[in-house]
């Protein structure tokens, strides 16, 4: 009996989907790539419950006579390809032919679609990739295509899917890149029936950055630029002061395509390599025009990733033009000489749509409109936001502890001001009962001891033949974890007299709203003000108003975070995010007594692990020093 046998059709279209459309947003994302392929200057993308249940996207492109509307459900048709040698010069984002027979194949599909110039349009209606005879209707030029019931017909995928909240937010991010990939097209993103971002489509980048993440982020970008022989690197990169936790807001296209590339991240953090503090990632939107003869797009199904003919050229380019910005802290345009050196360059076509001057005085057009609330009040910016205050517990440390000036002393205490003059002078010790404080306060019991502080940043004590390195925040923050988790600590919320609004972009703001009883749990208010804005009408004590909009960004990134196998739930995420805000900050000497009980619990063994898992000490034993130094 013959135990090799050829798949149906169906099947075939089942495991293609499989590989195309993983998700929502692999439908979106394929969707809007059409969309761009055929020509508009328009496309609006609607979605509910996540896209699971619906998705429209609407364009105004080209069209489809009724012959090729039949034809482009089938497995590999394509208008974009006619032999092998298209394949050595792709210049639209879709080619292989699967997609719409892919997304058909698990769906119900409907498309709508009228050629430019015919009087009339089609309809084509297919169930699980069964087509149904079309019809003509009447319609607007370009294209509709509805898809429902995603993976109605493979039960096995459709139980590996995520809640609403967060497919919905994968979607978000696909039409994120979309608008980002080619600013000339209007991108307008609708949500469970509500506006969540709206592009001008001007051929402006920055007016697509502006719309989509708002004031206050954008105003935190340098223009960068490089151009070489065969590559040209256009965009923007973040200042160093406005860095992020995360990788999450590094976008880089490649002649309007948006990838993923270790190599490109590399390229741009070795540019900040001395500018950032470890732990922190540069944001930024890197564009680069090749010669389609020089980037292979076919390797990968969802077309995400690409290679590159020569990579170290593509490498300098991105490394240069995000080393210039951060050098002239404003526009930065570079050439590459052929020895690998910088020198200045005249304005490539991307600066000469939008006038680098003019961008870093102005806010890009379009300008929003000023916002008008329900209650008739108008609202055009922020207030300006005040420095950063400790909390209060660290706000008025006790003074320094005075020294025998014959004692050595180990640890430089941070100067701190006098305290104000008590009305009732304390009582003095009598000459001989003076005796200078010891350095920390260590029970005779303890088995360690504490001799110092190095780098504003770790405490080192001494146990045995060990010398012990505390990283003090990591152990603090902990420590103010586990109270918050145990209940130990309340979160005493503060209410804002002048709640300010923080413009955070559309996803980040989606994101906070979707996880309002964590937040409000938390000590966090917040309301939408639309447009990717959030009205803040209270913090956690120790969250200080002037820090509300890094403070937010850091809980959305965290949130984000908290979807990945093996990270901490929502409402875990809130408060470690808020025990960081709140614990000893790294970087500056710190007061004795703060240091001592942080020392004690990971002595004792309490705190070994930050909340995110990662160790809050390490241990150089004496041999090893021994070692180093050649002592025998």
């Amino acid at each position: 009996m013959a135990k090799i046998y050829k798949m149906s059709p169906h099947l075939a279209d089942l495991i293609a989907a499989g590989e195309v459309v993983e998700r929502p947003a692999s439908v979106v994302k394929e969707l809007v790539e059409n969309s761009i392929d055929a020509g508009a200057q328009s496309v609006t993308v609607e979605i509910r419950r996540g896209g699971m249940s619906f998705i429209r996207v609407t364009d105004d492109g080209c069209g489809m006579s009724p012959e090729d509307a039949e034809l482009a459900f089938l497995r590999h048709a394509s208008s974009k390809l006619t032999d092998e040698r298209g394949l050595e010069a792709i210049r639209t984002l879709g080619f292989r032919g699967e997609a719409l027979a892919a997304i058909a194949a698990v769906s119900n599909v409907t498309l709508v679609t009228r050629e430019r110039g015919a009087e009339s349009g089609v309809a084509v209606v297919l169930e699980g990739g069964e087509p149904h005879p079309a019809e003509p209707v009447g319609c607007s030029e370009g294209t509709v295509i509805t898809v429902q019931d995603l993976f109605f017909n493979t039960p096995a995928r459709q139980k590996f899917m995520k809640k609403d909240s967060s497919e919905g937010a994968a979607v978000t991010a696909a039409v994120v890149k979309a608008a980002l990939s080619h600013p000339e097209v209007s991108v307008r993103y609708i949500k469970d029936d509500k506006e969540e971002l709206h592009t001008p489509g001007d051929g402006v980048v920055s007016s697509a950055i502006y719309s989509i993440f708002g004031a206050q982020f954008f105003k935190s970008l340098l223009p960068a630029g490089c151009e070489g022989e065969g590559v040209s690197v256009s965009g923007f990169v973040s200042a160093p002061a406005a860095a992020k936790g995360k990788r999450s807001s590094q976008y880089f296209f490649v002649n309007g395509r948006c990838i993923k590339s270790q190599m490109l991240t590399t390229a741009v953090e070795q540019a900040f390599k001395s500018s950032l503090f470890t732990g922190r990632f540069p944001a930024c939107f890197i564009y680069i025009t090749l010669k389609p003869s020089d980037l292979d797009v076919n390797v990968h199904p969802a077309k995400t990733e690409i290679k590159f003919l020569s990579e170290s050229q593509v490498f300098s380019a991105v490394k240069n033009a995000a080393a210039a910005a951060l050098a002239s802290e404003g526009p930065g345009i570079a050439e590459l000489s052929s020895d690998g050196a910088l020198k200045a360059a005249p304005k490539s076509d991307f600066w000469k749509k939008q006038d680098a001057e003019s961008f870093r005085n102005s806010s890009p057009a379009p300008v929003p409109r000023m916002r008008v609330r329900e209650d008739g009040l108008k609202y055009n910016a922020a207030p300006a936001p005040k420095p950063y205050a400790p909390s209060p517990a660290l706000r008025e440390p006790s003074p320094a502890p005075t020294y025998d000036e014959q004692k050595p002393s180990l640890f430089n205490a941070p100067e701190t001001p006098p305290l104000p003059e008590r009305r009732a002078e304390a009582p003095k010790l009598a000459p001989s009962e003076e005796k200078a404080p010891e350095l920390f306060e260590d029970k005779p019991s303890a088995d360690y001891r504490i001799i110092g502080e190095a780098f504003g940043c770790y405490i080192i004590c001494q146990k045995g033949d060990e010398l012990v390195f505390i990283d003090k925040h990591a152990a603090h923050e902990r420590m103010l974890f586990d109270a918050l988790k145990a209940k130990e600590s309340s979160v005493m919320p503060q209410t804002l007299l002048d709640p300010p609004a923080v413009e955070l972009g559309a996803q980040d703001t989606a994101l906070l709203l979707e996880h309002l009883p964590e937040l409000t749990a938390s000590g966090v208010e917040i309301e939408d003000f639309g447009g990717g804005a959030l009205i803040v009408r209270t913090l956690p004590s120790g969250v200080s108003a002037g820090d509300v909009e890094a403070f937010l960004g850091e809980l959305a990134e965290a949130l984000r975070q908290g979807r990945k196998p093996g990270s901490l739930g929502a409402a875990d995420e809130v408060l470690a995010t808020i025990a960081c805000k709140a614990a000893i900050k790294a970087g500056k000497p710190s007061d004795p007594r703060e240091l001592a009980p942080v020392a004690k619990v990971v002595m004792s063994g309490e705190v070994r692990y930050c909340p995110h898992g990662r160790p809050v000490s390490v241990v150089l034993p004496k041999s090893r020093l021994d070692k180093g130094i050649k002592r025998t």
